[in-house]
Protein backbone atom coordinates (compact mmCIF):
# COMPACT_ATOMS: atom_id res chain seq x y z
CA UNK A 1 0.00 0.00 0.00
CA UNK A 2 1.42 3.56 -0.86
CA UNK A 3 2.21 6.12 1.52
CA UNK A 4 -1.10 8.32 2.41
CA UNK A 5 -0.02 11.96 0.81
CA UNK A 6 -0.45 14.38 4.12
CA UNK A 7 -1.56 17.85 3.65
CA UNK A 8 2.38 18.90 4.67
CA UNK A 9 3.81 16.86 2.00
CA UNK A 10 2.57 20.23 -0.55
CA UNK A 11 5.62 22.08 1.17
CA UNK A 12 8.06 19.82 0.46
CA UNK A 13 10.82 20.60 -2.07
CA UNK A 14 12.93 18.68 -3.79
CA UNK A 15 10.69 16.16 -4.64
CA UNK A 16 9.99 14.45 -8.02
CA UNK A 17 6.17 13.51 -7.89
CA UNK A 18 3.37 13.99 -5.13
CA UNK A 19 1.13 11.25 -6.77
CA UNK A 20 2.09 8.71 -9.91
CA UNK A 21 -0.84 7.24 -11.34
CA UNK A 22 0.43 3.75 -12.05
CA UNK A 23 -2.18 1.60 -14.66
CA UNK A 24 -2.53 -0.92 -11.70
CA UNK A 25 -4.08 2.05 -9.36
CA UNK A 26 -6.37 3.43 -11.84
CA UNK A 27 -10.37 1.84 -10.88
CA UNK A 28 -10.16 -0.77 -13.68
CA UNK A 29 -12.39 -0.12 -16.78
CA UNK A 30 -15.67 -2.34 -16.30
CA UNK A 31 -15.91 -5.51 -18.59
CA UNK A 32 -18.64 -3.44 -20.59
CA UNK A 33 -15.53 -2.06 -22.65
CA UNK A 34 -15.49 -5.52 -24.20
CA UNK A 35 -12.07 -5.36 -26.44
CA UNK A 36 -11.59 -1.66 -26.42
CA UNK A 37 -8.28 -1.14 -26.74
CA UNK A 38 -6.28 0.00 -23.75
CA UNK A 39 -5.54 3.57 -22.95
CA UNK A 40 -1.79 4.77 -23.36
CA UNK A 41 -0.25 4.50 -19.42
CA UNK A 42 -0.08 7.82 -17.66
CA UNK A 43 3.53 8.44 -17.81
CA UNK A 44 5.31 11.77 -16.46
CA UNK A 45 6.98 13.98 -18.36
CA UNK A 46 10.15 15.01 -18.70
CA UNK A 47 10.65 18.41 -16.55
CA UNK A 48 13.05 20.17 -19.62
CA UNK A 49 9.57 19.81 -22.08
CA UNK A 50 7.22 21.17 -19.55
CA UNK A 51 9.59 23.60 -17.60
CA UNK A 52 7.20 22.61 -14.92
CA UNK A 53 7.02 25.17 -11.56
CA UNK A 54 7.72 21.86 -8.88
CA UNK A 55 4.13 21.18 -8.84
CA UNK A 56 4.98 17.20 -8.98
CA UNK A 57 0.85 16.60 -8.63
CA UNK A 58 1.22 12.99 -10.47
CA UNK A 59 3.18 13.35 -14.27
CA UNK A 60 0.70 15.39 -15.75
CA UNK A 61 0.66 19.33 -16.49
CA UNK A 62 -2.34 21.68 -17.03
CA UNK A 63 -1.25 24.81 -16.57
CA UNK A 64 2.49 24.95 -17.56
CA UNK A 65 3.44 27.42 -15.02
CA UNK A 66 7.37 28.72 -15.39
CA UNK A 67 9.77 28.09 -13.17
CA UNK A 68 10.63 31.02 -11.18
CA UNK A 69 14.63 32.09 -11.93
CA UNK A 70 15.84 33.07 -8.66
CA UNK A 71 14.35 33.09 -5.09
CA UNK A 72 13.59 36.44 -4.83
CA UNK A 73 10.67 36.00 -7.67
CA UNK A 74 9.96 32.87 -5.88
CA UNK A 75 8.80 35.13 -2.68
CA UNK A 76 7.11 37.87 -5.07
CA UNK A 77 5.28 35.32 -5.89
CA UNK A 78 4.03 33.80 -2.43
CA UNK A 79 3.87 37.14 -1.95
CA UNK A 80 0.94 37.20 -3.99
CA UNK A 81 -0.79 34.59 -3.75
CA UNK A 82 -1.33 35.84 0.37
CA UNK A 83 -1.99 39.01 -0.99
CA UNK A 84 -5.02 36.99 -3.16
CA UNK A 85 -5.55 34.96 -0.31
CA UNK A 86 -6.98 38.02 2.32
CA UNK A 87 -8.51 39.30 -0.76
CA UNK A 88 -10.70 36.86 -1.11
CA UNK A 89 -12.43 36.44 2.38
CA UNK A 90 -13.22 40.65 2.22
CA UNK A 91 -16.60 41.50 1.55
CA UNK A 92 -15.46 44.58 -0.84
CA UNK A 93 -13.39 41.87 -3.38
CA UNK A 94 -15.53 38.76 -2.98
CA UNK A 95 -19.37 39.42 -1.96
CA UNK A 96 -20.38 37.14 -4.04
CA UNK A 97 -19.16 34.05 -2.91
CA UNK A 98 -17.69 35.47 0.62
CA UNK A 99 -20.54 33.96 2.58
CA UNK A 100 -20.65 29.73 1.32
CA UNK A 101 -16.90 30.32 0.79
CA UNK A 102 -16.26 31.22 4.94
CA UNK A 103 -18.96 28.54 5.51
CA UNK A 104 -16.94 25.99 3.72
CA UNK A 105 -13.64 26.44 5.87
CA UNK A 106 -14.96 27.23 9.27
CA UNK A 107 -17.88 24.61 9.64
CA UNK A 108 -16.60 21.39 7.18
CA UNK A 109 -15.78 17.85 9.92
CA UNK A 110 -13.62 16.22 7.26
CA UNK A 111 -16.43 13.68 7.60
CA UNK A 112 -15.50 12.59 4.19
CA UNK A 113 -18.96 11.81 2.61
CA UNK A 114 -17.60 13.38 -0.27
CA UNK A 115 -15.37 11.42 -1.13
CA UNK A 116 -17.51 8.37 -2.71
CA UNK A 117 -19.33 11.28 -4.68
CA UNK A 118 -16.45 11.98 -6.71
CA UNK A 119 -15.73 10.11 -9.72
CA UNK A 120 -11.81 11.58 -9.89
CA UNK A 121 -11.03 10.05 -6.32
CA UNK A 122 -12.69 6.91 -7.52
CA UNK A 123 -11.06 6.67 -10.55
CA UNK A 124 -7.75 7.98 -9.56
CA UNK A 125 -7.49 4.92 -7.52
CA UNK A 126 -8.64 6.63 -4.41
CA UNK A 127 -5.51 8.75 -4.33
CA UNK A 128 -5.68 11.09 -1.38
CA UNK A 129 -4.75 14.79 -3.55
CA UNK A 130 -7.62 13.73 -5.35
CA UNK A 131 -9.80 13.55 -2.18
CA UNK A 132 -12.66 16.73 -2.41
CA UNK A 133 -11.39 18.21 0.72
CA UNK A 134 -7.67 17.64 -0.10
CA UNK A 135 -7.19 21.62 -1.55
CA UNK A 136 -9.65 22.56 1.02
CA UNK A 137 -7.87 21.41 3.77
CA UNK A 138 -4.86 23.24 2.10
CA UNK A 139 -6.78 26.18 1.69
CA UNK A 140 -8.37 25.94 5.43
CA UNK A 141 -4.94 25.99 7.18
CA UNK A 142 -4.07 28.89 5.15
CA UNK A 143 -7.12 31.02 5.88
CA UNK A 144 -6.51 30.20 9.50
CA UNK A 145 -3.02 31.03 9.94
CA UNK A 146 -2.75 34.15 7.55
CA UNK A 147 -6.46 35.25 7.16
CA UNK A 148 -8.45 34.25 10.32
CA UNK A 149 -4.93 34.91 12.90
CA UNK A 150 -3.31 37.04 10.93
CA UNK A 151 -0.54 34.89 10.75
CA UNK A 152 -0.16 34.14 14.32
CA UNK A 153 -0.89 30.79 14.74
CA UNK A 154 1.75 28.35 15.95
CA UNK A 155 2.45 25.47 13.85
CA UNK A 156 0.81 22.34 15.77
CA UNK A 157 -2.83 24.81 15.73
CA UNK A 158 -2.42 24.87 12.08
CA UNK A 159 -1.23 21.68 10.89
CA UNK A 160 2.02 22.19 10.59
CA UNK A 161 2.07 23.89 7.13
CA UNK A 162 4.44 26.26 5.28
CA UNK A 163 3.41 28.55 2.79
CA UNK A 164 6.06 28.56 -0.22
CA UNK A 165 6.30 28.00 -3.54
CA UNK A 166 6.11 24.21 -3.62
CA UNK A 167 2.78 24.22 -2.04
CA UNK A 168 1.75 27.38 -4.58
CA UNK A 169 2.33 25.91 -7.62
CA UNK A 170 0.95 22.38 -6.32
CA UNK A 171 -2.50 24.15 -5.46
CA UNK A 172 -2.98 26.24 -8.62
CA UNK A 173 -2.24 23.02 -10.61
CA UNK A 174 -4.68 20.95 -8.19
CA UNK A 175 -7.52 23.64 -8.60
CA UNK A 176 -7.57 21.90 -11.84
CA UNK A 177 -8.35 18.60 -11.07
CA UNK A 178 -11.48 19.55 -10.81
CA UNK A 179 -14.50 19.41 -12.54
CA UNK A 180 -16.52 21.64 -10.48
CA UNK A 181 -19.31 19.47 -10.98
CA UNK A 182 -20.87 20.02 -7.17
CA UNK A 183 -21.96 16.19 -6.74
CA UNK A 184 -18.86 16.36 -3.62
CA UNK A 185 -21.36 19.29 -2.25
CA UNK A 186 -24.65 17.66 -3.05
CA UNK A 187 -23.96 14.62 -0.99
CA UNK A 188 -22.09 16.90 2.22
CA UNK A 189 -24.41 16.54 5.12
CA UNK A 190 -23.75 20.49 5.89
CA UNK A 191 -23.88 21.92 2.29
CA UNK A 192 -19.97 22.33 2.57
CA UNK A 193 -18.72 23.09 -0.89
CA UNK A 194 -15.27 21.69 -1.88
CA UNK A 195 -15.92 22.60 -5.28
CA UNK A 196 -16.53 26.28 -4.44
CA UNK A 197 -12.98 26.07 -2.92
CA UNK A 198 -11.40 25.15 -6.09
CA UNK A 199 -13.09 27.45 -8.30
CA UNK A 200 -11.84 30.41 -5.78
CA UNK A 201 -8.41 29.01 -5.64
CA UNK A 202 -8.70 30.01 -9.88
CA UNK A 203 -9.50 33.17 -9.12
CA UNK A 204 -6.74 33.96 -6.66
CA UNK A 205 -4.32 32.40 -9.72
CA UNK A 206 -6.16 34.60 -12.40
CA UNK A 207 -6.65 38.09 -10.93
CA UNK A 208 -3.91 38.45 -8.73
CA UNK A 209 -0.88 36.11 -9.85
CA UNK A 210 -1.95 36.17 -13.48
CA UNK A 211 -1.47 32.78 -13.74
CA UNK A 212 -4.58 30.63 -15.54
CA UNK A 213 -4.54 27.89 -18.69
CA UNK A 214 -3.80 29.51 -22.09
CA UNK A 215 -7.14 27.55 -23.81
CA UNK A 216 -9.17 29.59 -20.73
CA UNK A 217 -7.73 33.02 -20.92
CA UNK A 218 -5.78 33.78 -24.09
CA UNK A 219 -7.80 31.67 -26.08
CA UNK A 220 -10.57 32.10 -24.22
CA UNK A 221 -12.01 35.11 -22.59
CA UNK A 222 -9.58 37.67 -24.26
CA UNK A 223 -9.74 36.29 -27.46
CA UNK A 224 -13.83 36.41 -27.02
CA UNK A 225 -13.60 40.54 -25.90
CA UNK A 226 -11.76 41.50 -28.37
CA UNK A 227 -13.04 39.29 -31.80
CA UNK A 228 -16.21 37.83 -30.18
CA UNK A 229 -15.90 34.18 -29.73
CA UNK A 230 -13.76 31.88 -28.47
CA UNK A 231 -13.33 30.20 -31.82
CA UNK A 232 -11.43 33.31 -33.43
CA UNK A 233 -14.42 33.63 -35.77
CA UNK A 234 -15.26 37.47 -36.39
CA UNK A 235 -18.59 38.55 -36.98
CA UNK A 236 -18.51 37.86 -41.28
CA UNK A 237 -16.79 34.45 -40.71
CA UNK A 238 -19.57 33.07 -38.28
CA UNK A 239 -22.53 34.49 -40.89
CA UNK A 240 -20.39 32.87 -43.45
CA UNK A 241 -20.31 29.02 -41.88
CA UNK A 242 -24.27 29.59 -41.01
CA UNK A 243 -25.06 30.56 -44.67
CA UNK A 244 -23.20 27.27 -45.22
CA UNK A 245 -25.14 25.33 -42.82
CA UNK A 246 -28.40 26.86 -44.17
CA UNK A 247 -27.68 24.87 -47.16
CA UNK A 248 -26.46 21.79 -46.31
CA UNK A 249 -29.21 21.59 -44.04
CA UNK A 250 -31.50 22.03 -46.70
CA UNK A 251 -29.89 19.48 -49.08
CA UNK A 252 -30.38 16.96 -45.74
CA UNK A 253 -33.26 17.72 -44.97
CA UNK A 254 -35.42 18.83 -47.93
CA UNK A 255 -36.73 21.97 -46.45
CA UNK A 256 -36.07 25.87 -47.13
CA UNK A 257 -33.74 26.34 -44.09
CA UNK A 258 -32.83 29.66 -43.16
CA UNK A 259 -31.48 31.61 -40.22
CA UNK A 260 -32.20 35.40 -39.28
CA UNK A 261 -29.56 37.53 -38.06
CA UNK A 262 -30.68 40.93 -36.08
CA UNK A 263 -33.86 41.25 -36.25
CA UNK A 264 -34.81 44.05 -34.15
CA UNK A 265 -38.10 43.10 -31.27
CA UNK A 266 -37.63 39.60 -32.34
CA UNK A 267 -39.63 37.64 -29.68
CA UNK A 268 -36.21 34.93 -29.20
CA UNK A 269 -32.47 35.92 -29.20
CA UNK A 270 -31.24 32.85 -29.82
CA UNK A 271 -27.52 32.38 -28.64
CA UNK A 272 -25.17 29.29 -29.38
CA UNK A 273 -22.09 27.94 -28.21
CA UNK A 274 -20.09 29.00 -31.23
CA UNK A 275 -18.07 25.78 -31.10
CA UNK A 276 -21.06 24.44 -32.28
CA UNK A 277 -20.87 26.04 -35.60
CA UNK A 278 -17.51 24.70 -36.48
CA UNK A 279 -17.73 20.99 -34.07
CA UNK A 280 -20.94 20.35 -34.80
CA UNK A 281 -22.66 22.49 -37.44
CA UNK A 282 -26.06 19.91 -37.42
CA UNK A 283 -26.95 21.24 -33.77
CA UNK A 284 -27.32 24.92 -35.06
CA UNK A 285 -29.07 24.20 -38.05
CA UNK A 286 -31.42 21.49 -36.20
CA UNK A 287 -32.16 24.47 -34.58
CA UNK A 288 -33.08 26.81 -37.71
CA UNK A 289 -35.23 23.94 -38.93
CA UNK A 290 -37.34 23.61 -35.64
CA UNK A 291 -37.92 27.29 -34.86
CA UNK A 292 -38.58 27.80 -38.40
CA UNK A 293 -41.40 25.10 -38.60
CA UNK A 294 -42.51 26.40 -35.06
CA UNK A 295 -43.46 29.79 -36.50
CA UNK A 296 -41.22 31.58 -33.80
CA UNK A 297 -39.95 34.59 -34.51
CA UNK A 298 -36.41 34.58 -33.37
CA UNK A 299 -33.10 35.60 -34.60
CA UNK A 300 -29.51 35.13 -34.33
CA UNK A 301 -26.68 38.45 -33.26
CA UNK A 302 -23.83 39.16 -35.11
CA UNK A 303 -22.90 41.80 -32.74
CA UNK A 304 -19.52 41.15 -31.17
CA UNK A 305 -19.86 38.33 -28.16
CA UNK A 306 -23.77 38.81 -29.17
CA UNK A 307 -23.33 35.21 -31.29
CA UNK A 308 -21.23 32.91 -28.66
CA UNK A 309 -22.71 32.06 -25.58
CA UNK A 310 -19.22 30.82 -24.07
CA UNK A 311 -18.56 32.49 -21.15
CA UNK A 312 -15.32 30.89 -19.87
CA UNK A 313 -14.68 33.48 -17.05
CA UNK A 314 -17.38 31.53 -15.08
CA UNK A 315 -14.71 28.74 -14.32
CA UNK A 316 -11.77 30.79 -13.01
CA UNK A 317 -11.73 34.44 -13.10
CA UNK A 318 -15.03 36.72 -11.97
CA UNK A 319 -14.18 39.75 -13.59
CA UNK A 320 -13.49 38.32 -16.74
CA UNK A 321 -17.01 36.45 -16.39
CA UNK A 322 -18.61 40.15 -15.97
CA UNK A 323 -16.99 41.76 -19.12
CA UNK A 324 -18.42 39.09 -21.19
CA UNK A 325 -22.09 38.42 -19.41
CA UNK A 326 -22.64 42.78 -19.57
CA UNK A 327 -21.68 42.63 -23.79
CA UNK A 328 -23.77 39.43 -24.23
CA UNK A 329 -26.66 41.68 -22.30
CA UNK A 330 -26.19 44.19 -24.35
CA UNK A 331 -26.63 42.84 -27.03
CA UNK A 332 -30.07 41.76 -26.20
CA UNK A 333 -31.01 44.93 -25.16
CA UNK A 334 -30.00 46.93 -28.15
CA UNK A 335 -32.28 44.71 -30.31
CA UNK A 336 -34.89 44.78 -27.74
CA UNK A 337 -35.84 41.42 -27.90
CA UNK A 338 -38.46 39.79 -25.62
CA UNK A 339 -36.10 37.09 -24.42
CA UNK A 340 -32.95 35.13 -24.47
CA UNK A 341 -32.38 31.87 -24.96
CA UNK A 342 -29.89 29.78 -24.28
CA UNK A 343 -28.59 27.00 -26.76
CA UNK A 344 -27.09 23.59 -25.89
CA UNK A 345 -24.59 24.57 -23.82
CA UNK A 346 -24.08 23.99 -20.13
CA UNK A 347 -21.98 26.25 -18.77
CA UNK A 348 -23.35 28.89 -20.88
CA UNK A 349 -27.17 28.06 -19.14
CA UNK A 350 -25.36 28.45 -15.94
CA UNK A 351 -23.80 32.13 -16.75
CA UNK A 352 -26.52 33.64 -18.38
CA UNK A 353 -29.29 32.17 -16.74
CA UNK A 354 -27.68 31.80 -12.89
CA UNK A 355 -24.93 33.84 -12.01
CA UNK A 356 -25.63 37.00 -14.31
CA UNK A 357 -28.15 37.94 -12.08
CA UNK A 358 -25.84 39.54 -9.84
CA UNK A 359 -25.23 42.05 -12.45
CA UNK A 360 -28.86 41.87 -14.70
CA UNK A 361 -30.78 44.73 -13.74
CA UNK A 362 -32.39 47.75 -15.32
CA UNK A 363 -32.55 47.83 -18.98
CA UNK A 364 -30.01 44.75 -18.88
CA UNK A 365 -32.65 42.60 -16.74
CA UNK A 366 -34.35 40.84 -19.97
CA UNK A 367 -35.99 37.12 -19.78
CA UNK A 368 -33.65 34.09 -20.08
CA UNK A 369 -34.53 31.12 -21.10
CA UNK A 370 -33.10 27.71 -21.50
CA UNK A 371 -33.44 26.18 -24.94
CA UNK A 372 -34.57 22.86 -23.54
CA UNK A 373 -37.73 24.41 -22.05
CA UNK A 374 -38.20 25.72 -24.78
CA UNK A 375 -37.77 22.60 -27.59
CA UNK A 376 -40.53 20.71 -24.78
CA UNK A 377 -43.14 23.12 -25.64
CA UNK A 378 -42.55 23.24 -29.01
CA UNK A 379 -42.67 19.17 -29.28
CA UNK A 380 -45.76 18.93 -27.20
CA UNK A 381 -47.70 22.00 -29.17
CA UNK A 382 -48.80 20.03 -32.13
CA UNK A 383 -46.61 22.38 -34.47
CA UNK A 384 -44.40 19.89 -35.46
CA UNK A 385 -45.69 16.44 -36.96
CA UNK A 386 -42.96 13.46 -35.16
CA UNK A 387 -42.89 10.03 -35.71
CA UNK A 388 -41.22 8.19 -33.21
CA UNK A 389 -40.05 5.16 -35.14
CA UNK A 390 -37.49 7.33 -36.91
CA UNK A 391 -35.54 7.42 -33.91
CA UNK A 392 -36.13 3.61 -33.17
CA UNK A 393 -32.27 3.10 -32.13
CA UNK A 394 -31.03 3.04 -28.40
CA UNK A 395 -30.97 6.47 -26.71
CA UNK A 396 -29.40 7.42 -23.45
CA UNK A 397 -28.78 10.69 -21.46
CA UNK A 398 -26.27 12.80 -20.68
CA UNK A 399 -26.88 14.95 -17.51
CA UNK A 400 -25.03 18.22 -18.06
CA UNK A 401 -23.28 19.01 -14.52
CA UNK A 402 -24.45 23.02 -14.53
CA UNK A 403 -27.81 22.12 -16.57
CA UNK A 404 -29.45 18.98 -14.44
CA UNK A 405 -27.43 19.31 -11.07
CA UNK A 406 -26.58 23.20 -10.67
CA UNK A 407 -29.96 24.64 -12.09
CA UNK A 408 -32.61 21.38 -12.07
CA UNK A 409 -33.15 21.40 -15.39
CA UNK A 410 -34.05 17.71 -15.46
CA UNK A 411 -37.35 16.72 -16.58
CA UNK A 412 -37.83 18.58 -20.10
CA UNK A 413 -35.32 16.56 -21.71
CA UNK A 414 -36.73 13.34 -20.18
CA UNK A 415 -40.21 14.44 -21.69
CA UNK A 416 -38.87 14.86 -25.65
CA UNK A 417 -36.97 11.62 -24.98
CA UNK A 418 -39.91 9.48 -23.94
CA UNK A 419 -41.95 11.28 -26.63
CA UNK A 420 -39.79 10.64 -29.47
CA UNK A 421 -36.77 7.60 -28.88
CA UNK A 422 -39.06 4.66 -28.45
CA UNK A 423 -35.64 2.81 -26.98
CA UNK A 424 -34.73 5.63 -24.44
CA UNK A 425 -32.93 4.57 -21.62
CA UNK A 426 -31.14 6.15 -18.49
CA UNK A 427 -27.94 5.85 -17.34
CA UNK A 428 -27.17 4.79 -13.83
CA UNK A 429 -27.35 6.68 -11.98
CA UNK A 430 -28.89 9.54 -13.38
CA UNK A 431 -30.42 12.76 -13.01
CA UNK A 432 -28.78 14.93 -10.28
CA UNK A 433 -27.16 12.19 -9.46
CA UNK A 434 -25.41 11.74 -12.43
CA UNK A 435 -21.75 12.11 -12.78
CA UNK A 436 -19.81 14.25 -14.87
CA UNK A 437 -18.53 13.82 -18.11
CA UNK A 438 -14.99 14.37 -16.96
CA UNK A 439 -14.65 17.49 -18.82
CA UNK A 440 -16.63 20.01 -16.57
CA UNK A 441 -15.43 22.91 -15.34
CA UNK A 442 -13.50 23.90 -18.22
CA UNK A 443 -11.38 20.58 -18.73
CA UNK A 444 -12.60 19.35 -21.57
CA UNK A 445 -10.44 22.23 -23.64
CA UNK A 446 -7.29 22.01 -21.62
CA UNK A 447 -4.94 19.79 -23.62
CA UNK A 448 -1.51 21.35 -22.14
CA UNK A 449 1.20 18.30 -22.48
CA UNK A 450 -0.21 14.95 -21.67
CA UNK A 451 -3.66 16.47 -19.74
CA UNK A 452 -5.89 15.18 -22.31
CA UNK A 453 -4.88 11.36 -21.55
CA UNK A 454 -5.45 12.21 -17.68
CA UNK A 455 -9.40 13.44 -18.73
CA UNK A 456 -9.45 10.25 -20.42
CA UNK A 457 -7.68 8.03 -18.25
CA UNK A 458 -9.07 8.93 -14.95
CA UNK A 459 -11.63 12.29 -15.32
CA UNK A 460 -13.81 10.62 -17.88
CA UNK A 461 -13.35 7.04 -17.12
CA UNK A 462 -16.71 6.91 -15.14
CA UNK A 463 -18.52 8.43 -17.69
CA UNK A 464 -17.29 6.23 -19.66
CA UNK A 465 -18.29 2.91 -17.69
CA UNK A 466 -22.05 4.78 -17.31
CA UNK A 467 -22.33 5.06 -20.79
CA UNK A 468 -21.63 1.27 -22.05
CA UNK A 469 -23.36 0.28 -19.24
CA UNK A 470 -26.31 2.21 -20.73
CA UNK A 471 -25.67 0.43 -23.96
CA UNK A 472 -25.01 -3.30 -22.49
CA UNK A 473 -27.59 -5.05 -24.44
CA UNK A 474 -26.30 -3.75 -27.93
CA UNK A 475 -23.01 -3.49 -27.85
CA UNK A 476 -22.68 -5.17 -31.01
CA UNK A 477 -21.20 -2.59 -34.03
CA UNK A 478 -24.11 -3.59 -36.02
CA UNK A 479 -26.17 -2.07 -33.78
CA UNK A 480 -26.35 1.93 -34.01
CA UNK A 481 -26.51 3.78 -30.72
CA UNK A 482 -26.77 7.28 -29.64
CA UNK A 483 -25.90 9.45 -26.63
CA UNK A 484 -27.97 12.42 -26.60
CA UNK A 485 -25.49 15.31 -24.91
CA UNK A 486 -27.32 18.57 -24.40
CA UNK A 487 -23.81 20.88 -24.22
CA UNK A 488 -21.23 21.46 -25.96
CA UNK A 489 -18.81 20.86 -22.82
CA UNK A 490 -20.20 17.24 -22.63
CA UNK A 491 -19.85 16.18 -26.25
CA UNK A 492 -16.60 17.86 -26.80
CA UNK A 493 -15.55 15.33 -23.88
CA UNK A 494 -17.12 12.49 -24.92
CA UNK A 495 -15.62 13.19 -28.77
CA UNK A 496 -12.30 12.66 -27.40
CA UNK A 497 -13.20 9.99 -24.57
CA UNK A 498 -14.37 7.59 -27.85
CA UNK A 499 -11.59 8.25 -29.74
CA UNK A 500 -9.53 7.58 -27.13
CA UNK A 501 -11.10 4.54 -26.50
CA UNK A 502 -11.87 3.38 -29.80
CA UNK A 503 -15.30 3.24 -29.05
CA UNK A 504 -17.03 4.11 -32.31
CA UNK A 505 -14.51 1.74 -34.28
CA UNK A 506 -15.79 -1.14 -31.49
CA UNK A 507 -19.41 -0.17 -30.55
CA UNK A 508 -20.66 2.37 -32.91
CA UNK A 509 -21.79 4.85 -30.74
CA UNK A 510 -23.10 8.30 -32.23
CA UNK A 511 -23.02 11.47 -29.99
CA UNK A 512 -24.91 15.11 -30.61
CA UNK A 513 -27.64 17.39 -29.04
CA UNK A 514 -30.90 17.11 -28.21
CA UNK A 515 -32.16 19.20 -31.02
CA UNK A 516 -30.82 16.89 -33.62
CA UNK A 517 -33.42 13.84 -32.24
CA UNK A 518 -36.34 15.90 -32.81
CA UNK A 519 -35.33 16.64 -36.31
CA UNK A 520 -34.77 13.10 -37.38
CA UNK A 521 -38.39 12.50 -36.05
CA UNK A 522 -40.08 15.12 -38.27
CA UNK A 523 -41.96 13.92 -40.70
CA UNK A 524 -41.17 16.31 -42.98
CA UNK A 525 -37.77 16.03 -43.22
CA UNK A 526 -36.37 13.57 -45.22
CA UNK A 527 -35.44 9.88 -43.57
CA UNK A 528 -31.94 9.61 -42.18
CA UNK A 529 -31.16 13.23 -41.13
CA UNK A 530 -28.46 11.68 -38.54
CA UNK A 531 -25.70 10.39 -40.12
CA UNK A 532 -24.45 7.12 -38.77
CA UNK A 533 -21.29 7.05 -40.66
CA UNK A 534 -19.74 10.00 -38.83
CA UNK A 535 -16.85 9.65 -36.28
Amino acid sequence: MKDVIRVSDMSRSNIDSLCTLDEPDLKPSRSSLGSVKEGPALTPLKPEVIQCCECGLDGTCALNIARPKSREEEDRLVASFLSGLEKLFTRENNWTFLRFLVYTMENCTRCQSCSDACHIYEASGRQEIYRPTYRTEVLRRLYFKYVKHGGLLSAWQHGDIELNWPLVARLAELSYRCNLCRRCTQVCPIGADNGLVAHELRKIFSQEMGIHPKELHDKGTMLQLKVGSTTGMPSAAVKDNVEFIDEDMSERTGLDVHTPWDVEGADVLLIHNAGEILAWPENPGAYSVVLNAAGIRWTLSSELAGYDAVNYGLWYDDAQFTRIALKQLDVARKLKVKKIVIGECGHAHKSLLVNVNRIAYGDLDIPRFSSIDLLRDIVFSGKLKLDPSRNNFPVTLQDPCAIVRLMRIIEPQREILRAIAPRFREMTPHGVDNYCCGGGGGLAILNANNFGDWRSEVAGRKKLDQILNAFSDSLDPSIPKYVCAPCSNCKGQIRDLFAYWNIWGRNRILYGGLVELIVNAMTEVKPGFLDWEWR
